[in-house]
C-alpha cells in the first residue's frame, strides 16, 4: 500500500518548538502556511523533509520576498492549495480540482470538508495566542484517500 504523510504547520512566528520538530518527524513533505517569522525556520524544517512555504502577513523582511503568496503542491494524484489567509482566497477550490485548501493566519486549528475539499488550518505552532492551543497537523494519504489530523502540542 502506498502511503504518504504531509506535515502541516503555520504561524511559527520565529519559534520552532522541539515538540513541533518531533511531531513532524517522519513526514514525507512539510507545508508551512505562512507567518514563518525568521529565515532559519525553513532550513530547520528541511532537515526533516522537503518544504513548501508561503509568505504570511508578518513575513515582510527581505528574506521573505522570495516566498510566494500561494502555492500549488501535488502529492500523488492530489493537489493542495496553500495560502496564509483564507480571506484572500480568489478561486473556487472545488472547481479548480483541489483536494485540500491549507491555510493559517487565525491561529485556530480547524478541519472542515466542503464540497469535497478539505479546508485545513493546522493552527499555530508558534507562541501561544490568547488561550488557543499550540498545534499543527498531518495529512495522511493512503490508497487514494486523504485523512487530515490535528495535533495539539500544548
Amino acid at each position: 500500500m502506498a502511503r504518504s504523510v504531509i506535515g502541516v504547520i503555520a504561524d511559527t512566528h520565529n519559534l520552532l518548538r522541539p515538540e513541533a520538530i518531533e511531531a513532524l518527524a517522519g513526514s514525507d513533505l512539510i507545508l508551512h502556511a505562512g507567518d514563518i517569522g525568521s529565515p532559519d525556520i525553513l532550513p530547520r524544517l528541511r532537515q526533516i523533509a522537503p518544504v513548501y512555504a508561503v509568505r504570511g502577513n508578518i513575513d515582510i523582511a527581505p528574506w521573505a520576498a522570495r516566498l510566494p503568496l500561494t502555492e500549488v503542491v501535488q502529492v500523488r494524484d492530489h493537489y493542495f492549495y496553500l495560502l496564509h489567509d483564507i480571506h484572500t482566497l480568489d478561486l473556487n477550490p472545488h472547481a479548480a480540482g483541489f483536494a485540500a485548501l491549507i491555510f493559517g493566519h487565525s491561529h485556530v486549528p480547524s478541519h472542515e470538508l466542503r464540497d469535497g475539499v478539505h479546508y485545513f488550518n493546522p493552527g499555530s505552532a508558534g507562541p501561544r495566542r490568547f488561550r488557543l492551543p499550540i498545534s499543527l497537523g498531518r495529512i495522511h494519504i493512503q490508497d487514494g484517500s486523504i485523512r487530515p489530523e490535528l495535533l495539539t502540542l500544548a
